[in-house]
């Protein structure tokens, strides 16, 4: 199993800002949102650790599949309250939510990396300026070989146990990898990736933008979708088939989730809904899937000219659980939208309506596109 830790408990003092800075918002969404999205790709557990008094806004943000415990004084510290609330994991990730443009692609590395037999893997970028120490009065006192130095970056992936051991001692460190190489184990280096800079000012909230691309050229959508329990129906969600579990009624399969995103996608692009191209009116879609309905969705789009940026879909009801498949579902969705990020999170309505009452199953997505100049 993997599990991830974000560190979002840092304040926004820096940045000149009144909330915590992974709270502050770059594009469509927070850095927080920005760094889950991309670690959910592979993370079965993830734990956010938040500051004091944001607890809930955060938990509300993220769903009920996402651990969120009160982070510490310290990034090791809070490392260590995250590490406390996971049990059972093969290797952990460590990452900054301020680091929230860290590519899944660079995500699953480090992690190919860990299940190579590394114990602690980091990525990092090479040195171009020429660094120099200076001692106490300010004076130089060495210049190192810049060509043995690497700007680190996160997520930093371990082992569990060493991991687990490393944070035994209340000690302090800039990141993990320098309490895990003190502790005796190799580090391994891995080539980062420009677009997971750090963002601690307003300068380099700036120079995030340019990965995401122009504003002008983006627009967004909302979907929403929920169907009532049906006996005697499979229930897929999210492109997969959850065995044991009552399916819900619909002209299609019923997929909320898929059906959520269509909607989000087509209001992004002014393309109708999921009615006008998928409705009753066209029969060849009934009984479809919502991958076959998501990859249809992808092509009318396509060919408009419009690409994904992103997805986000919450999942609201009391039932199936989430977290156990949500990479599997994630991947799934993704690959019926040409390889678009995805983020899938969960939530519950705390007895009320018809999904906490147990009557169904709704969910709302949100769209970000980019239209072709």
């Amino acid at each position: 199993m993997i599990a991830a830790i974000i560190a979002a408990a840092g304040s926004g003092e820096r940045f000149g800002a009144s909330i915590p800075k992974a709270l502050i918002q770059l594009g469509d969404r927070s850095l927080l949102e920005h760094a889950v999205s991309a670690i959910s790709s592979v993370a079965d557990q993830i734990v956010v650790t938040a500051p004091a008094g944001y607890e809930e806004q955060i938990r509300a943000l993220v769903g009920d599949g996402i651990t969120v415990v009160t982070g510490g004084v310290t990034r090791s510290e809070s490392v260590r309250l995250g590490l406390a609330a996971i049990s059972g994991a093969d290797f952990v990730l460590v990452h900054d939510a301020a680091r929230a443009l860290a590519s899944k692609d660079l995500i699953s590395r480090v992690v190919k990396a860990l299940q190579s037999g590394d114990v602690a893997v980091i990525p990092g970028l090479p040195e171009v300026d020429t660094v120099k120490v200076i001692d106490a009065n300010g004076y130089v006192s060495a210049t190192p070989d810049r060509a043995t130095l690497r700007r680190v970056q996160t997520p930093q992936g371990f082992s569990y146990s060493v991991l687990k051991d490393a944070h035994a001692q209340p000690a302090d460190a800039t990141d993990d990898a320098a309490l895990v190489a003190n502790a005796g184990h190799k580090v391994r280096i891995i080539e980062g990736e420009e677009r997971a800079l750090k963002i601690t000012t307003p300068q380099d909230l700036t120079a995030a933008l340019q990965f995401i691309g122009s504003a002008d050229s983006f627009s967004t959508g909302v979907g929403v979708d929920a169907h009532a329990f049906a006996e005697g129906r499979q229930l897929w969600l999210a492109g997969i088939l959850w065995p044991d579990e009552v399916g819900v009624g619909g002209h299609s399969d019923g997929d909320v989730a898929a059906h959520a995103i269509c909607d989000a996608l087509f209001a992004a692009t002014g393309l109708g809904d999921l009615g006008s191209n998928f409705g009753t009116s066209r029969p060849e879609y009934a009984g479809a899937s919502g991958v076959t309905l998501l990859k249809e969705t992808h092509s009318v789009i396509s060919r408009a000219g419009y690409s994904i940026s992103h997805v986000s879909v919450q999942i609201i009801g009391n039932r199936p659980r989430i977290g156990a498949r949500r990479a599997e579902a994630i991947a799934t969705i993704s690959q019926a939208l040409g390889g678009a990020e995805v983020a899938i999170l969960a939530t519950t309505t705390d007895g009320m309506g018809l999904t906490g009452e147990g009557k169904g199953i709704a969910a709302i997505a949100s769209a970000l596109v980019i239209k072709s100049a």
